[in-house]
């Protein structure tokens, strides 16, 4: 285990929903609109939980986890709705 760490990694992560802003199918990322308000979400192709190719659509609705990344808050584990 890696001190500091273990909060993080054993909380429970709550569901969120939010609306697709713009998403660059060619770039793999784009933006999510939180639906309870707040700052856009970055999201990256990698963290959309389908098969096949990935991507999303503008206005689509999604549901996330928000998560800390490297830049700021983003969203993880992205599911269309």
């Amino acid at each position: 285990m890696v001190p500091g760490l273990g909060p993080l990694i054993s909380r429970k992560y709550s569901m969120e929903t939010g609306v697709v802003k713009w998403f660059n199918a060619e770039k793999g990322y784009g933006f999510i609109t939180p639906e309870a308000g707040g700052k856009d979400l970055f999201a990256h192709f990698s963290e959309i939980q389908a098969n096949g190719f990935k991507s999303l659509e503008e206005n689509q609705r999604v549901s996330f986890v928000t998560a800390m990344g490297p830049k700021g808050p983003q969203a993880t584990k992205i599911q269309i709705l």
